[in-house]
């Protein structure tokens, strides 16, 4: 099953990464932007790197230390695309105003793939072994004294 949760965690982070690399352009900032403010396609462009850099640490060392950090990438890029849906903040200090009602095929994929990442992140938290952690192979040959 180890596998099969890093292939989730990696292939759901992908489709985040990917989606949030292609819309960054769009998220440039206007001829209006104030200063002081965080450019919208700097966030996205962010976001992608944090999922691809989360993916592979995942693919690579599975650890618990590993999945905790998929968790938070996805998790709060899930948390994010469902609070602009449904509310206007308006400006957050730095953060430029992300609010987007409306929905469309690549908010779906990144929201779940960001979904599907997130479970199996805190699946693979919780069940990977603490041996494997520290690097010890677990044997039933009795250790010698």
């Amino acid at each position: 099953m180890g596998i099969l949760l890093r292939v989730l965690v990696a292939g759901g982070l992908a489709a985040d990464a990917v989606v949030h690399w292609r819309f960054a352009p769009d998220m440039a900032p206007g001829p209006n932007t104030p200063s002081g403010t965080i450019h919208g396609d700097d966030l996205f462009y962010a976001q992608a790197i944090a999922a691809a850099v989360a993916a592979l640490l995942v693919l690579f060392w599975a650890r618990r230390w590993t999945y905790a950090i998929a968790f938070l990438v996805a998790a709060s890029a899930a948390g994010a695309v469902l609070l602009y849906y449904f509310v206007d903040f308006g400006r957050l200090g730095p953060i430029p105003r992300m609010y987007d009602p409306s929905w469309y095929a690549d908010k779906t994929i990144s929201l779940a793939g960001e979904a599907v990442a997130a479970l199996a992140a805190l699946v693979g938290f919780f069940t990977v072994r603490r041996g494997a952690e520290r690097g010890e192979h677990r044997s039933d040959a009795p250790v010698p004294r």
